[in-house]
């Protein structure tokens, strides 16, 4: 608990980290690649697209939004099912069907001829591209890495963010030369793209080099909890707003990106230049957040997740320039960042590790249920004349509501916890 890290330290762990990169390229390459490739799928592109979408099919923000979260929301269902074909078939074989059906998804989006066709379509982009495409990459890597999972885990992610910070700007600069239905043809054939390349990368699948469950930590209590025993337990309710606030809000902020831009008066190209920011304060916040986790544990560091994205909506709301929106973006990032870490730790800390699995799909659950309703929610007030400004600054403080009520929550739990805990991501 005491220990202090010396430049000693901290050169061995980056000599550590080239060398795994430098075994493993292959298979996080791959990883990376696919994550990458989901953003064809995920809201910070999709929505770059509301305002034509709106205007072509004659669509209020409400009912943008409530078309976005149904599809959003049956895909989840579906991902119940889905999800589990990772433990039947390899990831070549996965990637040989999902990657051209999510092609085709966005073809029948460049296509898609009236607004009854459009939630399907949509349905068909979350479910490949934020859905399996992701699923399959997350679970590559936790089958195998175990006992560096974390640090390939952390590589994949880093595809996400990467397209975060491109993909947005990259298809704002190109609307302004052509029609948004071109650029949807563009992503279908940059999937087609990458097929060939991510196959090579697998000809050969990486299996695990030892079975980190055959010793797992217990949680509070020194019990194994299972997902029903959670479900009847105080502290999971006392967590869910926590564990919903982000995926809602911060999905909505990207979804009504356009109205943003559009409130604040700024060209929609400008608000988009500045998602980088967002993206790299996310991944500075998702190492620092790892490395005080190893030091200290999730107990002490959950209660403060809250706190930056609180101040970075407050900010959000209240800027009149481009350098306020780019310090409230960048402070939501260092919330979304350590949201990758902290969350999927606590479940590991609290309830131990035996049935880890049943937990966290339990919590990617509540997770993709807030993704569907802050784009709704949102989208709804706007049509009936709440402001947009003024719902930032309401989440923000829904977001200090949920940090004082996760501390509480875990100070009570706490001391129930073992003497010894291992948190894993």
């Amino acid at each position: 608990m005491g220990y202090r890290w010396t430049a000693r330290d901290c050169g061995a762990i980056a000599s550590g980290m080239l060398e795994f990169l430098r075994d493993n390229a292959r298979w996080l390459a791959a990883g990376f690649l696919l994550a990458l490739i989901s953003s064809f799928g995920q809201t910070y592109f999709i929505s770059v697209f509301a305002g034509a979408i709106r205007a072509e099919f004659g669509l209020s923000h409400g009912g943008w939004g409530a078309i976005y979260s149904a599809a959003t929301f049956v895909s989840a269902m579906v991902m119940l099912w889905a999800g589990g074909l990772t433990d039947r078939y390899r990831v070549r074989v996965l990637a040989m069907v999902v990657l051209p059906a999510f092609a085709l998804a966005c073809l029948a989006m460049a296509l898609v001829p009236s607004v009854w066709l459009l939630a399907p379509v949509l349905f068909a982009l979350r479910l490949a591209g934020q859905g399996m495409t992701v699923h399959v990459a997350v679970v590559a890597m936790g089958r195998w890495f175990v006992a560096n999972r974390g640090k390939a885990l952390a590589v994949a992610v880093l595809g996400i963010s990467l397209g975060e910070a491109l993909m947005p700007l990259g298809f704002v600069a190109l609307m302004g030369l052509t029609g948004w239905r071109a650029l949807w043809a563009v992503a279908a054939v940059c999937i087609l793209l990458v097929l060939p390349l991510l196959l090579g990368l697998l000809r050969r699948e990486r299996t695990p080099q030892d079975d980190i469950a055959a010793n797992p930590a217990p949680g509070m209590g020194g019990r194994h909890w299972r997902r029903g025993d959670v479900l009847h337990h105080w502290l999971f309710w006392a967590m869910a707003p926590l564990i919903l606030g982000p995926p809602a809000f911060i999905t909505a902020l990207f979804f009504q990106q356009v109205h943003l831009a559009g409130i604040k008066d700024i060209a929609h190209l400008s608000l988009v230049a500045l998602f980088p920011l967002y993206s790299l304060a996310g991944v500075g916040s998702m190492v620092l957040s790892g490395i005080a986790l190893d030091r200290l544990g999730t107990a002490p560091l959950i209660p403060f997740l809250l706190l930056p994205i609180a101040a970075g909506f407050a900010l959000i709301a209240a800027a009149g320039n481009v350098p306020a929106l780019a310090l409230g973006l960048m402070l939501v990032g260092v919330t979304s960042g350590a949201n990758s870490t902290l969350p999927n730790a606590f479940w590991a800390e609290f309830y131990g590790t035996a049935h880890l699995g049943a937990i966290k799909a339990l919590a990617t659950a509540l997770m993709v249920m807030g993704s569907a309703l802050g784009p709704i929610l949102t989208g709804v007030l706007i049509d009936a004349g709440v402001a947009f400004e003024l719902q930032l600054g309401a989440i923000a403080v829904y977001f200090l509501a949920a940090a004082a009520l996760a501390a509480a929550a875990i100070r009570r739990a706490a001391p129930m916890l073992p003497l010894r805990t291992m948190a894993l991501a």
